[in-house]
């Protein structure tokens, strides 16, 4: 019996991607992928090798060449970056395949401390972005330049992606008087 050529032209489809997204997710949550994923690890291998051998064989199941679908997966954001949905996944599937590796790299109690801080830390943005809706859109664009400010001198480290309320109120404030904001 002859098999279909596989395909490596074009770009993938949305449906193709979607296909891919959903297949990854379910395996990466499935304890003997995870054990697979771990145990690379444990084998001095990349975490992110595992992951993209994963992948590789959902494309081969799904009849793409598997060097050409990792290729695409470069350019989702290029070819898709007005199809919000869809972009929302594909991050949400780069966010899993961090997970993952992480998972395996850092072991069970290591993974579940970050799980736990990456938690507190969302609650804490929420909280700021609470706070920040009570003000005008002209000061919630101070206080975000502010943020992305605070960001970047910290290198994007967590704990700098959040502005208490003192910070919120003296942004606003020294947005107000002039007569505040530093030289």
């Amino acid at each position: 019996m002859a098999t279909s050529p596989l395909q490596s032209s074009g770009m993938l489809s949305r449906e193709q991607l979607l296909y891919l997204f959903n297949s990854f997710s379910q395996l990466t949550s499935q304890p003997d992928v995870k054990k697979r994923i771990a145990d690379a690890v444990n084998d001095k291998q990349e975490a992110v090798a595992a992951t993209t051998t994963i992948q590789e064989s959902i494309f081969l199941e799904m009849g793409i060449d598997p060097s050409f679908g990792i290729a695409c997966l470069g350019k989702v954001n290029v070819v898709y970056e007005n199809d919000q949905d869809l972009m929302i996944r594909f991050y949400k599937f780069v966010a899993n395949e961090e997970m993952a590796c992480d998972e395996a790299e850092l072991g069970p109690d290591e993974f579940a401390g970050k799980m736990h801080y990456q938690q507190k830390l969302q609650e804490q943005q929420l909280e700021m972005l609470k706070h920040m809706r009570k003000f005008h859109l002209d000061d919630q664009s101070a206080i975000l330049e502010k943020l992305h400010q605070q960001m970047e001198n910290a290198n994007f480290e967590g704990e700098a992606s959040v502005l208490s309320p003192e910070q919120i109120q003296e942004t606003v404030r020294r947005r107000v008087s002039p007569l505040f904001q530093p030289r």
